[in-house]
């Protein structure tokens, strides 16, 4: 065994550790980090497949935003475990039925193009080796030559979400100042200022007091 297949074999290990970690830990903080533990190693592998762009994206968008996100969110929420908890093994046979049907769904797709793939040809693999072809390059021609539909409809539906989900979770507070920009736009300068008529002098408030006083001779000096 070459050091290649030994660090497949150790990254492979690693990641279905943080996998099963990940759905078993009971402290949700801890399921996240396994989470990026999970993400690094799935980089390392497709390091290990000369997939270098990949992996990269997988590190910076992955393990640099989503998952910090996740982390901060879950931290403040303060999420209790024991509430959330309470009705597992009830719904465990349910979820145990549904986990058999993805893992038989996803064996049946890799095995069908497993046995499928044929070995290239020797002259596909030195026409390949002289032409240096790069991965980046050769997956952002297959993005948006053959699968540019596909890709626009995700783009789509992952904007919609976006749009539904900060819907969903919108909620007016009364206790918040918020301004409708439509009414700043049509506002004019009389709403804004009120003009007053008022008297050029005014008696102040604790002289008028002392003058309605009674005085020490029992005199109303008013």
């Amino acid at each position: 065994m070459d050091v290649k297949t030994g660090f497949f074999y150790f990254f492979s290990i690693v990641l279905l550790f943080a996998a099963f970690r990940v759905i078993t830990a009971r402290n949700p903080v801890y399921a996240v980090l396994y989470l990026v533990l999970a993400f690094f190693q799935a980089s390392a592998l497709w390091l290990l497949l000369k997939a270098e762009f990949l992996a990269i994206v997988l590190v910076l968008v992955y393990v640099g935003a989503v998952m910090v996100l996740f982390l901060f969110v879950v931290m403040m929420l303060d999420i209790k475990t024991d509430g959330v908890r309470a009705g597992f093994w009830n719904h465990f046979p349910l979820a145990a039925l549904v986990g058999v049907f993805i893992a038989l769904e996803m064996a049946a797709v890799l095995l069908g193009g497993f046995r499928g793939s044929e070995a290239p040809h020797a002259s596909a693999v030195l026409g390949q080796a002289t032409a240096e072809l790069s991965n980046t390059r050769e997956l952002g021609k297959i993005l948006y030559t053959q699968y540019l539909y596909p890709l626009e409809i995700a783009a789509a539906i992952l904007l919609v979400a976006m749009i539904a989900a900060i819907a969903l979770t919108l909620r007016q507070r009364k206790d918040s100042k918020r301004v409708n920009p439509s009414e700043q736009v049509r506002v004019k300068a009389g709403d804004r200022m009120e003009v007053i008529k008022m008297a050029p002098t005014q008696v102040a408030a604790f002289a008028a007091a002392v003058a309605v006083t009674p005085d020490g001779n029992g005199e109303n000096k008013a």
